[in-house]
């Protein structure tokens, strides 16, 4: 069996699928917390600028790859009107559980599938926009994954990938500084887990940067293939569409 990387580790591709659920499974019920205190709130931001470009309008069909607590749907369904179908999916039940959660909160009720971005349980062709939010570093097979979510959009759909990306140059010290310091201690201190904040700045070390991104999008089939830095950086958007 291949093996993947877990962080700095390299692990046989069955055990990263299962490790990486435990990461969540554990961190799910303080993710939103960290979410804010991890970015001084900046994640809220990144994520209204995804929303932005997606061009959701009333009656189009979305779907949320590894929606976590579901920001990004809470905002697709307001855009999308109740002619409109948002779905949310997860990998891992224990966050897919705080997303429902959160939107009932809100009063919104979405369908949603415990599933593999592998292997999306939805007809070709059938989406006017799919997105990811910081769930693509995670993926065992992240090219098999990105190929799914280009299958199920239509003609003309997009596909957007929120995810940490490689930051400017000048700030790297800094920002490796922060990432292997202050991010364990906050998972400790928190939410009472300091290996899976480790894990989370390893992942995102290994995750392939902006331009390697883009060209994996554009190995899956997808096209006009851009990406926008966000925070100098610490994170950024590609877009591509399906024609």
């Amino acid at each position: 069996m291949s093996k993947v990387p877990f962080g700095y580790e390299q692990v046989d591709e069955a055990d990263k699928a299962r490790r990486v659920a435990g990461v969540f499974t554990s961190v799910a019920s303080r993710y939103d917390l960290m979410n804010d205190v991890m970015s001084a709130g900046l994640h809220r931001l990144w994520k209204a600028f995804t929303v932005a470009q997606s061009g959701v309008r009333e009656g189009h069909r979305v779907l949320d790859v590894a929606a976590g607590s579901g920001d990004l749907a809470r905002e697709f369904a307001k855009r999308a009107g109740r002619s409109g179908h948002v779905w949310l999916t997860d990998i891992n039940g224990s966050m897919l559980q705080q997303g429902r959660d959160r939107l009932l909160d809100a009063g919104m009720v979405l369908p949603l599938a415990r599933c593999d971005a592998e292997h999306l349980p939805f007809p070709s062709d059938y989406f006017d926009c799919v997105s990811v939010a910081f769930g693509l570093r995670n993926m065992t097979h992240k090219e098999a994954a990105l190929a799914e979510m280009r299958r199920v959009l239509r003609a003309g759909g997009r596909l957007l990938v929120l995810e940490f990306s490689r930051v400017w140059r000048p700030l790297a010290r800094a920002y490796d500084w922060y990432s292997f310091n202050v991010l364990p201690w906050l998972g400790r201190n928190i939410a009472g887990d300091e290996a899976s904040y480790r894990y989370l700045a390893e992942s995102i070390r290994v995750h392939p940067d902006q331009e390697t991104l883009k060209a994996m999008l554009e190995r899956a089939g997808l096209e006009d293939v851009e990406y926008f830095n966000l925070a100098a950086g610490v994170a950024a958007l590609h877009r591509g569409f399906k024609y």
